[in-house]
């Protein structure tokens, strides 16, 4: 009998650990509360405004000008709790922000946003028309619950290998209180997935895939990135958003998609970016034609890589001289 009862009891603590497990797989990634629930008695609306500050001015290096120009992709932003997580610097991209980052396409990002709406994780999914400048408006409306008070969203460069901006898990709740304005700076992106360096970089597969990180005026710490500004200690917000909290009526009730901004809002200004001019090694020495023994000369030459913008340092000589050595000389018959 007392061989059952342990049995028994052996077989209880098992079945208790997988009903843990299986609660932690379907409860998600949760984050520490810290006391930040947020406690508003009533939902919040608000309008959401992405701006791009994507200029030649503030960007001159290999700046998109055509094939295609410097764009925007649509914005996907989703409102939701803390068990979800839509995309997380130094954690690997998901398979649908692999997609949204390379492609730019939200099929897999929206079935897993679905998926954790049906867990009561996610409140609402939201998307803007995409802006064909480097500079330009999106917006729409969006209707925030105190259940899901946290917002995530995220807009693909174009052209990039698989850079994007956005924010992870923004709270638009203090306490029990709705925050009135927010406004957040963006800076680019790497999902980890794609090894370019530029733009236009063919596609590449980074393998194994690498963590998201945030890309800076120094990091990738190579001169053919094209956000690498060595002379810079931080990169110029390459974009914005802003939430502004609206009165809603009692007779609207659905929110209003693409929003249509008053033609008097104009993107910030930042001051130029200075480029430096790059230049190539120089060639070998070529021989020298003139008599070794009288003042004869050799040559050696480089090209530019880069032109200098926006007062940056100009380009050196491209063509350099000096007396020949006997060993050197072309002996004419």
């Amino acid at each position: 009998i007392m061989f059952s009862e342990h049995l028994t009891c052996g077989w209880l603590r098992q079945l208790l650990v997988v009903l843990v497990k299986l609660c932690l797989t379907c409860a998600g990634p949760l984050r520490p509360n810290n006391g930040t629930e947020c406690t508003a008695k009533t939902p919040a609306s608000y309008i959401l405004v992405f701006t791009g500050h994507w200029t030649p001015q503030a960007f001159p290096k290999q700046y998109p000008l055509f094939r295609p120009p410097a764009q925007w992709s649509k914005l996907i932003a989703v409102s939701h709790n803390r068990h979800f997580q839509l995309w997380e610097e130094g954690a690997p991209a998901s398979v649908g922000v692999q997609s949204f980052a390379e492609l730019g396409v939200t099929v897999e990002m929206m079935k897993t946003a679905k998926e954790a709406r049906k867990k009561r994780m996610v409140g609402a999914m939201y998307r803007t028309a995409g802006i064909p400048n480097g500079i330009g408006h999106s917006s729409t409306e969006m209707v925030v619950h105190p259940r899901n008070s946290l917002v995530s969203l995220m807009v693909k460069l174009i052209p990039s290998p698989d850079w994007f901006v956005g924010v992870d898990s923004l709270s638009l709740c203090d306490g029990n209180q709705w925050k009135q304005e927010v406004t957040v700076d963006l800076q680019p992106y790497d999902a980890g997935t794609d090894s370019g360096f530029t733009f236009s970089s063919p596609n590449f597969p980074t393998s194994p895939p690498e963590n998201i990180t945030k890309i800076t005026s120094q990091m990738p710490n190579h001169p053919a990135n094209s956000f690498y500004y060595p002379r810079l200690k931080e990169l110029p917000p390459i974009a914005s958003i802003k939430f502004t909290r609206q009165i809603r009526s009692p007779d609207r009730q659905a929110p209003i998609s693409n929003h249509i901004l008053p033609n008097s809002i104009s993107p910030q200004r930042f001051s130029a970016t200075p480029l430096d001019c790059e230049v190539s090694l120089w060639s070998s020495w070529g021989l020298c034609l003139g008599p070794c023994s009288r003042g004869g000369v050799r040559h050696r030459t480089r090209y530019i890589l880069l032109r200098p913008a926006n007062a940056g340092t100009p380009c050196p000589e491209l063509e350099e001289q000096a007396e020949c050595v006997p060993h050197s000389c072309m002996r004419r018959q």
